[in-house]
């Protein structure tokens, strides 16, 4: 069991934001590190993280909020990471203190882009954490949803059912419940994916096509997914079940989703870049187009719904060709 008086979350975007919110429920101290001087200074003096989820006020007596991310991560026990993938190397670059002794839960719904790895695969292989100190949190779950304490899911996955068990715990609350899974790269990979297809229904909802494909798309999706993952890590799992089916559904339906946005904007004619500019997030399913299409030269599964979009996105071909091509794919 861990310290619940040592938990740290690194990240200060909107998932973490909305993690601490939850955490703030069931701790009375927690750490939170973000790059932003200027950031943290702000949420000391007005409570509130000024460019993500604005509305969510915190106590501040109970938050070490701090810029130092070996402050944050030294005397920890339990450290959430909620850097988005494509960044989180580059924030390790500076900490001095190892976290291979420590209990790690990710939070990131991506991909190690140079590594082309899942996280906890990259924590434990990178950084030597044991994989049974590793979970992982899944939704379907938006932060923005989460803000509004509107009843919401999240599934913490571990090989370590008693450790997953301890996490769950800590996010439950009276808009939060949590069950527990083992099957962490499916999870994860599961989340990576289906950021991948938020993206193809965003550029297919600009392009025209309406709800009736956009079932046919989805419906798709979630059998590349079982392809996939079968593939991958190939333990009996229930597809259909909310951590991989309902996360795709929320994140290729919802307003709040940055990467049916993101899509959105290139199906409208943006460039990758001009999109990624004006968003001011991150799509994780950018960079994980490329990443799952590198992974997949090793496991050869049939996913045209990923190829489609990497055409698109890393290949420069027309949005509207690409996705007429892949219509004949549907069934």
């Amino acid at each position: 069991m861990f310290d619940k008086t040592k938990v740290t979350v690194l990240g200060g975007g909107s998932w973490a934001t909305a993690i601490v919110k939850m955490l703030l429920n069931n701790v009375d101290s927690l750490s939170w590190y973000m790059r932003s001087e200027e950031t943290v200074e702000y949420i000391k003096k007005h409570r509130h993280n000024p460019r993500y989820l604005s509305s969510v006020t915190f106590d501040i007596r109970k938050l070490k909020l701090t810029t130092d991310i070996n402050e944050a991560v030294k005397n920890s026990n339990l450290i959430i990471f909620a850097i988005p993938a494509a960044f989180l190397k580059d924030a390790l670059e500076d900490l001095r203190y190892p976290f291979d002794k420590k209990k790690v839960v990710s939070a990131i719904k991506g991909i190690i882009p140079e590594e082309n790895m899942i996280l906890g695969e990259y924590f434990n292989k990178v950084h030597n954490v044991p994989l049974d100190q590793i979970a992982a949190i899944s939704g379907p779950c938006h932060a923005e949803e989460v803000v509004l304490e509107r009843l919401s899911y999240l599934t913490i996955s571990s090989t370590n059912l008693k450790f997953a068990k301890q996490v769950a715990d800590l996010l439950v609350c009276r808009y939060i419940k949590a069950s527990i899974s083992d099957d962490i790269y499916g999870c994860e990979y599961s989340s990576v994916l289906k950021n991948i297809f938020s993206i193809a229904a965003g550029v297919c909802n600009s392009l025209g096509y309406g709800d009736n494909f956009q079932a046919v798309l989805i419906s798709n999706g979630i059998q590349e997914i079982k392809r996939f993952v079968d593939r991958v890590h190939p333990i009996p799992r229930d597809i259909d079940a909310s951590v991989y089916l309902g996360d795709l559904l929320v994140t290729a339906y919802s307003q709040f989703s940055r990467n049916r946005t993101f899509g959105a904007m290139v199906g409208k004619g943006y460039s990758v870049k001009s999109a990624q500019l004006e968003m001011n997030m991150v799509a994780e399913g950018y960079f994980a187009t490329n990443c799952i299409n590198q992974i997949n030269k090793r496991y050869k599964v049939d996913m045209p719904i990923t190829t489609a979009i990497y055409n698109i996105l890393y290949n420069g071909v027309s949005p509207a060709l690409e996705i007429k091509l892949l219509t004949d794919r549907m069934k």
